[in-house]
């Protein structure tokens, strides 16, 4: 394996950078665990959107679609009246669960310390 210089390694398109992209939003990670833990890796819309408190059914659409074109998520649409969509984890959005439920525990075991955080200016807590 090629080893890259400092400045290849933390260039814009690294792959650290990519997954924080990713993560960009709040809802991604949540929306990802909330498949995962709650709902074995399938649900549909009107499900999601009461598995997570807080969120609006613009931004979950907004959500669904991006994690869709980023292969995380794929849409089914049942042949129904009136149509059934349910999303569900592909292998990739599968593999990206693993570092969230990590990171989830960590906030888990450490509330006291996230407790103690001073809120941010553009924080809602």
């Amino acid at each position: 394996m090629e080893r890259l210089s400092a400045d290849e390694s933390w260039r814009e398109d690294c792959a650290p950078r990519r997954v924080l992209e990713l993560f960009a939003t709040k809802w991604t990670s949540m929306v990802l665990h909330t498949l995962h833990a709650r709902h074995a890796g399938c649900a549909r819309t009107g499900v999601l959107q009461r598995s997570l408190p807080g969120i609006s059914k613009k931004m979950l659409t907004q959500t669904l679609r991006d994690m869709e074109a980023s292969g995380l998520l794929t849409r089914h649409v049942a042949g129904t009246v009136p149509p059934a969509v349910e999303y569900r984890l592909t292998p990739l959005g599968g593999r990206f669960v693993e570092p969230v439920e990590i990171l989830y525990a960590w906030g888990r075991a450490n509330a006291d310390a996230l407790d103690d955080l001073k809120p941010r200016p553009t924080s809602r807590r």
